[in-house]
């Protein structure tokens, strides 16, 4: 039986209720043609883009979108520009359907991209509470230090970013994958959930980790680690790709990571 792109985004977005406001969406290719190949990838870079073809995925599911925003609106500022002329016409040329998955695999339960970014790290069992935003976890006692050591070598990072005590023990800690590291939704969780050290992607730097400047001044044992956004997120995309191979066992499906972007200088 042939497998349309639109049967894939159905699989994508019936678990959730119909969202009313959703950046996510085919933004290229027809939702009649036949899948041959899945691609799966956090940002759809040109190299990832390029890599999809070269492995014969003509769908590739993106959790971030291909022109350097959040909202579609900002690539009509971009019609002059050769970076994204040539990446749009790569798009056209290239034979694949992009579809954007953000926030119906971010509104599953639990949220399925906080949900690899668990497993990635080996924490299933340690697992307290998933919410919307964050999942709290309980783990034997570790130093702030032990923490950032085993975070990344299970993510395989060259660094992350430590504030607070490094020597302080640890044992709940706060995960909030992606752009969830501002003050109105972090700092109160410290204190709600009696958080020892908070684990994100990223938010802005003069919001929580000044609160966890001056919480450390004044004596309270917190730290912080912050990850990256593509860090905290990819794997579950990579999750996302097991699923769909296990759905779909007729199609090829590939997650595709993304080179890291930054490196320490």
């Amino acid at each position: 039986m042939t497998i349309t792109v639109q049967d894939i985004i159905n699989s994508l977005t019936e678990p959730v209720p119909k969202l009313e406001q959703t950046v996510d969406k085919l933004l290229i290719g027809r939702p009649d043609d036949a899948v041959a190949g899945i691609a799966t990838v956090f940002m759809p870079t040109r190299q990832a883009l390029e890599e999809a073809v070269a492995l014969g995925a003509n769908v590739v599911i993106a959790h971030e979108g291909p022109f350097y925003s959040h909202q579609d609106s900002f690539a009509a500022t971009l019609e002059d520009d050769p970076v994204y002329q040539a990446k749009k016409t790569f798009l056209a040329e290239s034979g694949l359907a992009l579809f954007r998955l953000h926030d119906y695999i971010h509104r599953t339960q639990p949220d399925g991209i906080t949900e690899g970014l668990v497993q990635a790290l080996g924490w299933e069992r340690h697992v307290l509470q998933h919410q919307p935003a964050a999942s709290i976890v309980e783990l034997p006692p570790m130093t702030a230090m032990e923490v950032a050591s085993h975070v990344k070598e299970r993510l395989g990072l060259a660094f992350v970013r430590l504030a607070g005590q490094p020597d302080m023990p640890c044992r709940r800690i706060g995960l909030l994958a992606g752009y969830r590291g501002g003050g109105p939704l972090v700092i109160p969780l410290f204190e709600s959930e009696k958080l020892d050290l908070v684990l994100y992607g990223e938010g802005p730097e003069w919001e929580t980790p000044e609160y966890v400047r001056d919480a450390v001044r004044q004596g309270h044992a917190k730290a912080l680690i912050a990850l990256g956004h593509a860090e905290s997120e990819s794997a579950g995309m990579r999750l996302l790709a097991e699923r769909l191979q296990r759905q779909f066992p007729q199609l090829p499906v590939h997650f595709i990571p993304n080179e890291p972007l930054f490196r320490s200088v």
